[in-house]
């Protein structure tokens, strides 16, 4: 085993089983380029998209608009919903009887179908697949899935925006009618129409110059009857007053945010604006046969020359 891979003996070792190498080469890039052939590996064909998030999409946590996205864009999900709309599970060859078929179908989904981040903040759709309009259909399809997912999301959310103020309208408005009920009363029963204006009129002394003028007549009586409801009264009736004037703009407050609300749930919007579309390939992606014939020649030429050292340190031996 002594200078078992000495340069010098190497070198004279190789060229001395040259003509066994270069065959072991030759066949090695011939069953290498045939094995690799569409006989035995079918085709794959790749079909890109990029699409650049909107402005539209709210962020629920400390992430970038395009991490968001990315991490919309790979939920199970949307990644289900193709398998269904190409039927991938026959293309794949993968049986629904299968008891790990999740398992297998998502892994080789994932194996064909890739999201990611580049450099300029777009999201980086790629399919692979042995048909080049099905990979092209399939990436337009992932774009509209994460449309609708998304939009999914924003109708949830104004949905529950509506709910929740259409409630806050509901409960305002029972307290406004209770409110007006008990001022209109109060209009008719004690004659208090505006509890400022006429409390000016009396400390003007107007009322009280009336009074002793017509102290002892029915329209006298009246008058003091009239200050004695504004007296017991009037501050019931204004403090009615002010909770009704900040019902009332609280009420249009929340009117406009169910208006906001019921319009944005019925808004149709894109939230991946497309950067490139994806079109049908005319080259195939994948196997690289030159790589293949490469690597497998550099393989097995390593084997052959190790087998060859081997071999004659064994006769050494």
């Amino acid at each position: 085993m002594t200078n078992f891979f000495d340069n010098q003996n190497l070198l004279d070792t190789i060229w001395k089983w040259k003509k066994h190498l270069i065959v072991v080469g030759i066949l090695a890039i011939v069953f290498s380029a045939f094995f690799s052939s569409s006989i035995f590996i079918k085709p794959k064909y790749k079909s890109t998209a990029r699409i650049y998030p909107s402005k539209n999409i709210y962020v629920f946590s400390d992430e970038s608009e395009t991490e968001q996205l990315l991490e919309i864009i790979s939920a199970q999900d949307i990644k289900l919903r193709v398998i269904d709309a190409f039927d991938l599970s026959t293309a794949y060859k993968i049986s629904k009887n299968e008891p790990l078929y999740l398992t297998y179908i998502l892994s080789e989904f994932n194996d064909n179908v890739s999201f990611k981040k580049t450099e300029y903040e777009t999201v980086e759709i790629s399919v692979l697949d042995t048909d080049p309009k099905r990979a092209a259909a399939m990436c337009d399809s992932i774009i509209s899935f994460l449309d609708q997912k998304i939009l999914t999301m924003h109708r949830i959310k104004y949905v529950e925006a509506k709910n929740v103020a259409k409630k806050e309208i509901d409960l305002i408005n029972h307290q406004i009618d209770s409110v007006k009920t008990r001022m209109d009363f109060m209009r008719k029963e004690y004659k208090i129409l505006d509890y400022e204006l006429q409390s000016k009129e009396i400390t003007k002394g107007m009322v009280d110059i009336l009074v002793k003028q017509k102290e002892n007549t029915p329209e006298g009586r009246k008058i003091e009857q009239w200050m004695k409801n504004l007296a017991e009264n009037g501050g019931e009736f204004d403090l009615l007053a002010k909770k009704q004037l900040i019902m009332t703009t609280q009420l249009e407050a929340l009117k406009k945010i169910y208006d906001e609300a019921v319009s944005g749930a019925n808004k149709k919007i894109i939230y991946g604006q497309r950067i490139q579309n994806p079109v049908p390939s005319d080259k195939k992606a994948y196997p690289v046969r030159s790589l293949i014939v490469f690597v497998s020649t550099l393989a097995a030429l390593f084997a052959a020359i190790l087998v060859i050292l081997f071999l004659e340190n064994k006769k050494k031996d």
